[in-house]
């Protein structure tokens, strides 16, 4: 994906995965043309009659879902001095702090510039991608102990506290909520022969034996599976890792810039019961603790959660005696209020909207009547039983304007969007505040 100038896929929807990584890096996505015939063996596919092969020319509308035969020339957007003004407006009457959903300093500069007030989501999966990282972690999911799994950690650890120095450098004192690792552990095994032939080497064990290790960890539905803080509560050693990097680098940062407020948000993924969350808030407390002692350090932080499991809402007041915060994350809380896979409903939508059974994607645009609701409990539930609770969302709806008024009406503290919706969220923001003046 980093190296596509645009990315057009046959399946999915715009809130894919795909989708929301690309709109993050701020790269043209087309996301679902289902009538797309592809033929990847001989890498062509057919559309609307004409057979395209690699390398032909094509054009892509993000905005549209168009898709034109050859190049159209495009010109780059500028931002005029009037869009400055209109901000400052905007700023001025908002009560919704506006966050971004950042993985790299790029994206979190690229945030800052645009308005964003910290990051309410960082998604540490992505930083397992890189050079010499993936090996690591491939060692890892391949342990069969304890000491294997933290050894290949330890290589791991120096990387990520690295990434996190440089957010914390680039937000300059703003907030960083960091989510630790949530997608299911198969998503990073490798599937190449030659790949899976240097772990079986690394491992010393046999590539039978690797490929069956791999074909174990294979979920029929992994959105649903090992995944969140399971995999902290099955692997306690991965959230330790976490924890070191996280304090480590807000360390190092504070003393660089005594200045500046650093205090790590520590964000555990898809809790659906009070016993989960503290068991893995034991394994992050003890750890961050441990290290702040031995520095000497003064910092401090905090440890909430992400309500994306429908019992989470219903019972947030007991979670809230745990978290010091929470975070919607829609995107997953949509997806199973609904029971829709949001990777294939763009399947059968269109034939909703025909029906009129929905006038827009609801994950597109936050579902208010049922979604809506849940949240709306888990804020009434939560609050009474820690007032200081801050609460934000983190689903792709923190850019849509019409679930940013939403996000206001009930009294949410921020929302997170993508950097190149920042904008879009501020003056939404603005606009909530003023339309509830009236």
């Amino acid at each position: 994906m980093k190296a596509s100038q645009g990315i057009l896929t046959v399946r999915g929807g715009m809130t894919s995965h795909a989708a929301v990584v690309a709109r993050g890096m701020g790269t043209c996505c087309v996301s679902g043309c289902s009538e797309i015939n592809m033929d990847e063996a001989n890498k062509k596919f057919t559309l609307a009659g004409k057979e395209y092969h690699e390398g032909d020319e094509i054009s892509i509308d993000g905005s549209t879902g168009k898709i034109y035969d050859g190049i159209i020339p495009t010109v780059d957007a500028t931002i005029a001095g009037e869009f400055g003004r209109i901000m400052a407006w905007a700023d001025k009457y908002r009560r919704l702090k506006v966050r971004t959903n950042a993985d790299t300093p790029k994206d979190a500069k690229k945030a800052r510039e645009l308005g964003a007030e910290g990051i309410g989501l960082c998604r540490t999966e992505h930083m397992f991608f890189g050079d010499g990282r993936i090996d690591a972690f491939r060692e890892m999911i391949c342990s069969e102990t304890v000491e294997e799994r933290e050894e290949a950690l330890e290589k791991i650890l120096p990387m990520q506290q690295s990434d996190f120095e440089a957010l914390y450098e680039a937000l300059e004192g703003y907030p960083v909520t960091i989510r630790f690792l949530d997608p299911p552990l198969h998503e990073f095994v490798p599937t190449e022969e030659a790949d899976i032939k240097k772990l079986a080497d690394k491992k010393g064990k046999t590539v039978e034996t690797i490929k069956a290790m791999i074909d174990s960890l294979h979920e029929f539905n992994p959105m649903m599976g090992h995944r969140g803080c399971r995999l902290a509560v099955t692997y306690p050693e991965i959230a330790k890792m976490q924890t070191k990097a996280v304090i480590r680098a807000a360390m190092n940062v504070k003393k660089a810039h005594p200045d500046w407020n650093i205090e790590p948000e520590i964000m555990i993924p898809l809790i659906g019961d009070i016993k989960e969350l503290k068991v893995v808030k034991a394994v992050v407390v003890e750890t961050a603790d441990a290290e702040i002692a031995a520095a000497g350090s003064d910092l401090k932080y905090e440890v909430g959660t992400m309500i994306e499991i429908p019992r989470a809402a219903l019972t947030a007041d007991e979670i809230a005696k745990e978290a010091a915060f929470f975070c919607f994350g829609t995107n997953d809380l949509t997806q199973m209020t609904f029971g829709f896979s949001r990777d294939d409903a763009g399947k059968f939508l269109e034939a909703y909207y025909e029906s009129k059974i929905f006038e827009s994607d609801p994950f597109a645009r936050l579902d208010q009547n049922g979604v809506g609701k849940l949240m709306k409990m888990a804020i009434d539930l939560g609050k009474p039983v820690n007032p200081n609770l801050h609460i934000g969302i983190c689903g792709e709806h923190g850019g849509d304007p019409t679930s940013v008024e939403f996000c206001h009406k009930i009294g949410l503290d921020y929302v997170s969007c993508s950097p190149f919706r920042v904008p879009i969220a501020r003056l939404a923001a603005a606009q909530a505040a003023i339309a509830e003046q009236k």
